[in-house]
């Protein structure tokens, strides 16, 4: 037997034995067998099952785990291997980035059952060509256009927006995907399949081999309706669920208080909302980065809404800005959808009669020429009265994805989506683990330390700033503010440079954590994940959001920490929320100087309605829930013959029908062979 060590290299395995009384006496610990045996994956993310009303996408492994032996992929010519002449089935695939493409994919997932699963290396730099896992019409069938509303413009038919799409993260496979870090564990699989299973001159590779178990098993099968069926049957006190509706909270405030607890119409008030959406997604579930699909957006929003704060309070514009973030726009618009239907149904602050228009901030971090492009309604054409000055496309097409639209579902409300393209997305990497800093441009000069990074200016942020500021005096016209007003309205680049760096890059940093609560600063750490994920609890870059939002908005107040608590729980203030961030510390000390943020940040649902409704097969809601697992891990091993396993296991059998025929003869025979002479009983002692 043999195994393989941390280093990389493989050893002989010690002797599984053990003398525990020897080695008790000896004062020495015995190892444990399974670590001679297998090597942990120290890094796993996995592609997981998502459910709709219709059908379900993802990948998944069998209840014990996926088993293959391992099979580098050197080329797509390379596949014959896998999928035909390969003498040891099924294979575990390890697939260099260039490969994870549709093409390969779609072979392997058609291998008949020759493939066991696919661990794809994540290389350390982003491919020169495109990847977008997506589809090329996001969202396509709830949007406003429809059968009902433009058929022409319906399912992209007249522009499509995502032309890279292929597609991927929509297909099902029966077996797991993994993506692997370009690290130690990645070097010793190849060492590992080098040393064992690399077949060279034609020859045939020889046991052992190392192979692979990839563990993903999903609960939830079919679709949402059928996994909320069973979701709902309860046969014990603790009942298991097999799936959770996507969703989480959208963040939103205002530059005039409003009454949060008075739910409904606001008598003479008019709203302009600023929107942006906060979520992204990748194949990998872990792996959202999502620079420029979400973070230039919201980023940009951020920063204008800190730029406006000063001239909102004074100054007051005759309309209310309303800032929102909405969350778990990629699948169907979660969180526009539901503030539509509670705005409708009277449950938020406000409803769509107060809605004057609708400026939304959507992918604008990679600009060609410095140009933005102004997308509009062409079928409701409700744009003359919203003061931006962009380009605007030549022709008339649909808008893009976009919040917006399910405004328009609902009503034929002013409104405008700024973008950086004119027809299809600049963004070769649209929600995929590419969409990340490097994609975005954000790089610093060689040998800064964290914190100098943080302070520095990039080009990017400096471009960012800059629509920022067109955005915030977009805005401040649109409320009706004073034109001598508007000069003074800038967006701080070191406030940009500063987001842009704790999203994509670091998020525990000295910034970040002065901003946040001190029991949030353990969730600081790397760039946030923006994948959705499902409504347990607020995610991350929620809870990220609002604090940024409630400190770039808000004031400081002079009150202690527990007033502040008090205030935050006393209903009686339904105009403000209040929150305790933990401040900087001071130089030469560790003790921070926390203080209290009075702001109109808050959070409202992101759930569809479809899932309050019970509508679980709707075509005008979102119906995605992500399949529950046990755990999600892999490990790497030998494998020996099936011959001599078939042999291991006779000798084993024969071995335990040898002992139990040898127990039952000495048991048989006791009396003669543990009998003694009978004591007389007149013996004394």
């Amino acid at each position: 037997q043999t195994h393989i060590a941390d280093e990389g290299k493989v050893k002989p395995l010690s002797h599984p034995r053990c003398y525990s009384a020897f080695l008790s006496f000896a004062g020495v610990s015995c190892n444990s067998v399974e670590k001679k045996i297998y090597v942990h994956l120290n890094y796993t993310v996995s592609c997981v099952r998502l459910l709709n009303a219709t059908h379900q996408i993802g990948c998944q492994s069998s209840l014990s785990g996926n088993v293959g032996v391992l099979h580098v992929l050197e080329s797509e010519e390379n596949l014959d291997w896998v999928l035909h002449s390969g003498p040891n089935p099924p294979y575990m695939v390890i697939l260099e980035s260039p490969l994870f493409t549709r093409s390969v994919m779609m072979k392997l997932k058609n291998g008949s059952g020759r493939v066991a699963g696919v661990a794809v290396v994540a290389p350390n730099t982003n491919p020169a060509e495109g990847f977008s896992p997506h589809t090329t019409c996001p969202n396509e069938n709830t949007g406003v256009y429809s059968e009902t509303y433009e058929p022409t413009m319906a399912n992209c038919n007249m522009t499509v927006w995502n032309p890279l799409g292929n597609g991927l993260s929509y297909e099902e496979f029966d077996f797991p995907i993994f993506s692997l870090k370009d690290d130690n564990d990645t070097q010793v699989i190849r060492q590992c399949y080098l040393d064992h299973n690399r077949a060279g001159n034609g020859s045939t590779p020889q046991y052992p081999l190392c192979a692979m178990q990839l563990y993903s098993h999903m609960s939830a099968v079919t679709d949402t309706a059928t996994c909320m069926r069973r979701n709902a049957i309860n046969f014990s006190l603790n009942p298991e669920m097999v799936c959770d509706p996507l969703g989480d909270q959208n963040v939103w405030a205002s530059t005039r208080p409003l009454n949060n607890t008075a739910k409904g119409h606001k008598m003479w008030e008019s709203v302009v909302i600023a929107a942006a959406r906060l979520d992204s997604r990748s194949f990998f579930f872990d792996i959202a980065p999502g620079a420029q699909s979400g973070v230039s957006g919201f980023v940009t929003l951020l920063a204008a809404a800190h730029a406006l704060r000063n001239a909102t309070q004074e100054a007051q514009p005759n309309r209310t800005i309303l800032y929102t973030f909405f969350q778990g726009e990629t699948f169907d618009y979660i969180g526009s959808s539901r503030m539509v239907y509670d705005m409708e149904n009277k449950q938020f602050v406000v409803d769509l009669d107060n809605v004057h228009s609708v400026l939304e901030i959507g992918q604008v971090g990679l600009r060609a020429d410095s140009k933005l492009w102004l997308h509009t309604d062409p079928v409701s054409r409700r744009n003359e009265s919203l003061n931006v000055t962009v380009d605007v496309p030549g022709f008339s097409q649909p808008l893009p994805p976009s919040s917006f639209q399910r405004f328009l579902r609902a009503r034929p409300i002013p409104g405008v989506v700024l973008e950086d393209h004119q027809s299809a997305y600049t963004n070769k990497f649209y929600e995929s683990m590419y969409d990340n800093a490097e994609n975005l441009n954000v790089s610093y000069p060689p040998n800064l330390t964290p914190e100098e990074q943080l302070e520095y200016i990039t080009d990017t942020a400096r471009a960012v700033t800059e629509v920022a500021t067109m955005v915030a005096r977009a805005l401040y016209r649109q409320a009706g503010g004073e034109e001598s007003q508007l000069s003074s309205i800038k967006a701080d680049p070191q406030i940009v440079t500063k987001m842009l760096y704790s999203f994509l890059v670091r998020s525990n940093n000295s910034w970040f954590q002065q901003l946040v609560p001190s029991d949030f600063t353990s969730y600081l750490g790397k760039p946030p994940n923006f994948y959705v994920g499902v409504v347990q609890q607020s995610s991350e870059p929620t809870l990220l959001v609002q604090y940024l939002l409630a400190n770039l908005t808000g004031s400081t107040i002079n009150i202690t920490q527990d007033n502040c608590k008090n205030q935050r729980e006393d209903e009686s203030d339904k105009m403000y929320n209040y929150m305790w961030v933990q401040g900087a510390a001071p130089p030469n000390s560790t003790e921070r100087e926390g203080y209290c943020v009075r702001s109109t940040a808050r959070l409202s649902k992101a759930l569809s309605p479809a899932f309050d409704l019970e509508q679980y097969t709707s075509k005008n809601f979102s119906t995605w829930t992500e399949s529950r697992w046990k755990f999600i891990k892999g490990r790497i091993f030998l494998v020996a013959s099936h011959e001599l396993e078939m042999l291991t296991l006779g000798v084993g059998v024969g071995v335990l029908l040898s002992s139990l025929l040898v127990t039952y003869i000495i048991s048989s025979k006791a009396d003669i062979l543990f009998s003694s002479g009978r004591e007389p009983t007149n013996a004394t002692y």
